[in-house]
């Protein structure tokens, strides 16, 4: 499982997925879906799609990874997890094949999500990668459209160690003939996604060339709100979001240019996108992006956990007003841990924890490179341990920030 132990769960082939979906019956050619990819972003992408398309009035699924509490967060039907009877269903079945076939955790995953979203005749599923996407188990639908949202140096020992070869792992999604949406124009790697969709015949489209987000000031702390622009006219006036995340707004751009898209197929309105987006947490059960656990004092979690997710992290706290920062951080050990904390304010409280999965840093480690480069704080024995101790020393004016790895912040929302 690799959301535990990391590279030695990774597979770096689609064979036993393709083996996998012929004893399936290939449940994935039997609903219509959406392929999600990118270095960040594309869980809030992929659930603000689903959440306006659940609005319009369709059956939607929506496959995303990992999870924070439970397993069957990464197999939802219009917001519903997938039940623990069929989850138990699903192996019982298969579990003579299951045990000649040598699955990954996630290989098997993909195939309970499709076999699911089949039998339950949905009309449209939104599937996130989980890595990459050229060698992803995800990469065997035929989607509407395929959506890359940004490329960042995050999984290099498998990917590559430039953005040009991460760019074309994730460019892998790119089907003939189909649409592409890249979220982020990024010079470095444009010409990756231009020659990938001149080579497979596919229409392509960078959202931030066509669309803009422009943020406005509203009187409910609890929303952020946009007027969203095409081709420099006014598209959709005052679209209220409940994720606070400055780093959003590259992300409604590329939803938004999605569901422009998707109109050719749905019927959509913009009353169903401004409820969609309104009610995305309620719809979705989506979590762990800039949430806020606490107003005294101010409690914020985000699951950023590479070097870009952290920089927009770091860029959003500096536009806050607090007094002290206490800063509970936990990273996994595969990461670019140096390159993430040199990223980190000096002048905070650091806590340092392990996540209680193997992949996970220890905390004396992390403390130990950490301090190296002038961050300051204490060891916990665990998440909760540097959580309360944050919550006990910090005042009413500080803020609390939990973050620098998924599993951290799984432990405190």
């Amino acid at each position: 499982m690799y959301q535990r132990i990391g590279s030695a769960a990774y597979r770096s082939d689609l064979n036993n997925t393709i083996q996998l979906l012929e004893l399936l019956n290939q449940p994935h050619n039997l609903f219509r879906s959406i392929h999600v990819a990118g270095t960040n972003g594309k869980g809030s992408v992929s659930h603000m799609l689903a959440s306006v398309l659940q609005e319009a009035g369709y059956k939607t699924g929506l496959y995303t990874s990992p999870h924070l509490k439970d397993f069957r967060e990464r197999i939802r039907i219009n917001g519903e997890m997938i039940s623990p009877e069929n989850v138990v269903r699903f192996i019982e079945k298969n579990y003579d094949a299951f045990e000649t076939m040598d699955l990954s955790f996630f290989e098997m995953t993909v195939g309970m999500a499709f076999d699911y979203f089949a039998e339950q005749k949905v009309d449209i599923a939104i599937i996130e990668t989980g890595m990459g996407g050229r060698l992803d188990s995800t990469n065997l639908i035929d989607p509407l459209v395929s959506i890359i949202t940004n490329i960042g140096f995050d999984h290099t020992q498998f990917l590559g160690d430039t953005l040009s070869k991460i760019a074309f792992e994730k460019a892998g999604i790119i089907k003939k003939s189909k649409q592409v949406i890249i979220g982020e124009t990024q010079l470095e790697v444009k010409d990756v996604f231009l020659q990938k969709a001149e080579k497979t015949g596919s229409p392509i489209l960078f959202a931030d060339y066509v669309f803009d987000a422009n943020k406005i000031q509203n009187a409910n702390p609890q929303v952020q709100c946009f007027d969203i622009w095409k081709n420099s006219n006014q598209y959709i006036e005052e679209l209220e979001i409940p994720l606070l995340g400055t780093y959003q707004k590259k992300n409604i751009i590329t939803a938004i240019a999605a569901i422009a898209h998707i109109q050719a197929y749905f019927e959509i309105s913009e009353k169903n996108i401004r409820d969609g987006m309104e009610a995305l947490i309620r719809n979705t059960g989506f979590s762990g992006r800039w949430q806020i656990l606490s107003r005294n004092p101010l409690t914020i979690a985000d699951t950023g956990h590479n070097v870009d997710g952290l920089r927009e992290i770091v860029f959003q706290l500096r536009l806050m007003q607090f007094n002290h920062l206490h800063f509970v951080l936990g990273m996994v050990g595969d990461k670019a841990i140096d390159a993430m904390l040199q990223l980190l304010p000096r002048h905070a409280t650091y806590y340092f924890c392990k996540a209680d999965i193997p992949r996970a840093m220890p905390a004396d480690q992390l403390a130990a490179k950490a301090f190296e480069l002038g961050l300051r704080g204490n060891v916990y024995s665990s998440v909760r341990d540097a959580y309360f101790s944050a919550i006990n020393a910090a005042r009413s004016e500080d803020l609390i920030f939990v973050g620098g790895s998924t599993f951290v912040v799984a432990e405190v929302v």
